[in-house]
């Protein structure tokens, strides 16, 4: 019977095919719109992480020295509780993360001095959070204690100092300090840049900064504040450090802590581990408030922070409202096509079809015109992506169309057609046999 309905529809569309292409381009317009929004919304919003995000939260405590029932930790922590907290070794994996930017010169390499970005990190960083290699490997927790002079640099930077070869083992010098490549990252694009995510309710809506590509230089955390002595920022300080004091020992907060737990049970005795230690520090006069400790997970702190651009949000509702408006024209166009045809459906319920099997029709048809609108919303979709990675923004290099999103785009667009034919179909299915015979 479907075959017979699909049959009767492509005789329809192609006796009116003005209608039928006003139809389909309704159908088209509304998904490209909507759907190019929803694949920006899809990639800047999804886990980064997938299989591992459970597994990863982001201890705070709260070293503000003023009795404040209203305050909440700060988005980063002072140098002193974050290596305190990752020396105690409570997590599966732990890592340390702050960066900073500095110059960096290649010997032997014929290009003038380069200001990159450097991530100081612990060795843990690179397995919690599945950063692949191309060369080598990360350095070791022995390279963390001892200070060791190496780095792991970016993909991107090794094409640029050495067209992409296998460069471990080679030397670059940071600021004044020679250090050894000990691995390069294959690409890697993490969409947010979620270790680096912190004050975006502040931001004003713009947080396109945490899509920003990764680092170009990742270095041992304690050898890096070593090598750019004075070039790290805080975050934020609670009063003005004084001249000459290092940022470790100021009233600042501008290091992030980043654990792996791998069970419930391991994350309720780091949250018992947590409090214990803002307790302790409250002892010892260092903290003022010592039940202002939190622990969200990954996808939770995102959320907090708001990483989706506000833009984005606006311009995915501006589209689904604009698709709306699209299939309150494709009902229009639906009914007066239908009704157009009351004779012939008179005749076929004089012949003994049934309410059922002319409201079944109509919504076959209605269904191969949102199949048709799904191709054409797919290749209006693709030419929205291409304009969206043409935009000077932070995650333009992110946005492509995935398989999940594809097939999205014909879903939506069969569902939105069959929701739009309902009301024209019930309306046809209704006509009187009897009336149109007569007037026949």
């Amino acid at each position: 019977m479907f075959a017979y309905y699909l049959d009767l529809a492509l005789r329809s569309l192609k006796r009116n095919k003005v209608l039928t292409a006003l139809m389909v381009l309704a159908i088209a317009v509304g998904i490209g719109a909507s759907m190019t929004t929803l694949t920006v919304m899809h990639l800047l919003s999804g886990d980064p992480l997938p299989g591992r995000s459970g597994q990863i939260f982001y201890p705070q405590v709260d070293p503000y020295p003023t009795p404040d029932p209203r305050h909440q930790p700060w988005d980063m922590m002072d140098y002193r509780s974050a290596t305190d907290l990752w020396s105690a070794h409570r997590a599966d994996r732990q890592a340390l993360v702050t960066g900073s930017a500095l110059r960096l010169t290649a010997p032997g390499v014929n290009l003038p001095p380069l200001m990159v970005q450097m991530l100081a990190t612990t060795s843990d960083f690179f397995p919690m959070f599945r950063v692949p290699f191309r060369y080598g490997n990360a350095w070791t927790a022995q390279d963390d204690a001892s200070r060791a002079r190496v780095v792991v640099i970016s993909d991107a930077l090794n094409r640029k100092l050495f067209g992409g070869a296998n460069s471990v083992g080679r030397t670059l010098r940071l600021k004044d300090t020679d250090v050894r490549i000990v691995g390069v990252l294959a690409p890697w694009r993490p969409s947010p840049q979620f270790y680096d995510v912190a004050g975006g309710r502040f931001a004003g809506g713009d947080t396109s900064a945490f899509y920003s590509k990764p680092e170009d230089v990742f270095a041992p955390f304690a050898s890096a504040l070593e090598i750019n002595d004075g070039g790290f920022q805080p975050f934020t300080c609670w009063q003005p450090p004084e001249e000459g004091v290092k940022l470790q020992n100021a009233p600042c907060v501008w290091v992030a802590l980043w654990v792996q737990l791998d069970s419930a049970a391991k994350v309720a005795d780091y949250r018992r581990f947590l409090a214990g230690y803002a307790q302790q520090q409250k002892a010892l006069g260092r903290f003022a408030q010592a039940d202002n400790t939190r622990m969200p997970g990954l996808m939770a702190w995102l959320d907090f922070n708001h990483v989706v651009p506000s833009d984005v949000r606006l311009q995915s509702w501006l589209a689904l409202a604009f698709l709306l408006i699209c299939l309150f024209n494709m009902v229009g166009l639906l009914l007066a096509k239908f009704l157009r045809r009351a004779g012939e459906i008179g005749v076929r319920r004089a012949l003994g079809a049934s309410h059922r099997a002319i409201f079944a029709q109509c919504l076959v048809e209605a269904g191969l015109i949102g199949l048709l609108g799904g191709v054409g919303g797919w290749l209006l979709t693709l030419v929205g992506l291409w304009l969206v990675r043409s935009q000077p923004v932070e995650y333009a290099d992110l946005v492509h169309l995935d398989l999940s999103m594809f097939a999205l785009t014909f879903v939506l667009a069969v569902a939105a057609s069959l929701l739009a034919g309902l009301l024209p179909a019930l309306r046809a299915a209704r006509v009187a046999p009897a009336l149109q015979l007569k007037a026949g």
